[in-house]
């Protein structure tokens, strides 16, 4: 049986976006199942005592400058550092995740191009427009998307996501959660690689 990683992220976060390629060639690697958790971040933050980027102390906003650059370098993956949409919201990229879960979809394919609208190409997916392209390039329909991303049911799952993050023990993103335990950040993926190419049981906390 393929073993599960829950995958909690946003399609705003520039470290979830450094992360997409590696955690995908890792997931095909070892035949994961995977599933997509796109999570409001700013309430997680809120509930679990993080700070949103401007309420950071500068030494450390100037901290997270320099890692964006060196990580960018590591993995090699063009990322700009002053986005011209950002801070973005990306509700409504994030629900589309949500609903393409719901119909069976793998998100992968709308997800990157997603994270490459924001921090390669200067495209605010704030804009139904732009998601609906998005969703196009994709090959989805995106009216039947978005009209599911915009559903009650999905907004229940959104913040289910959220609570489920909580009581994974998430605070930041993106994480990856495997049998209960949590990898957060993506300059934790070699670390779950080697879990998984060793077999290893997951660690607990204790």
């Amino acid at each position: 049986m393929a073993r599960q990683v829950d995958y909690y992220f946003a399609t705003y976060s520039p470290w979830s976006y450094l992360g997409q390629k590696l955690f995908n060639d890792i997931a095909v690697k070892h035949k994961l199942k995977v599933v997509y958790k796109p999570t409001p971040l700013g309430d997680l933050f809120a509930e679990t005592g993080g700070l949103p980027l401007g309420k950071r102390h500068p030494a450390r906003q100037a901290y997270r400058w320099m890692d964006l650059q060196r990580w960018r370098e590591k993995r090699g993956v063009a990322l700009n550092l002053r986005p011209k949409f950002w801070p973005v919201q990306s509700t409504l990229a994030d629900r589309c995740i949500i609903a393409l879960n719901q119909i069976h979809h793998d998100p992968n394919i709308f997800a990157t191009l997603a994270f490459k609208a924001v921090w390669e190409k200067d495209l605010d997916i704030a804009d139904e427009m732009m998601v609906s392209t998005l969703l196009m390039a994709s090959g989805l329909n995106a009216g039947e998307i978005i009209a599911r991303a915009n559903s009650a049911e999905t907004e229940a799952t959104y913040q289910q996501n959220r609570l489920d993050a909580m009581a994974a023990g998430v605070f930041g993103a993106p994480s990856y959660v495997i049998e209960g335990e949590v990898f957060w950040g993506q300059d934790r993926l070699e670390l779950l690689d080697e879990m998984l190419t060793s077999g290893r049981a997951a660690y607990q906390a204790l």
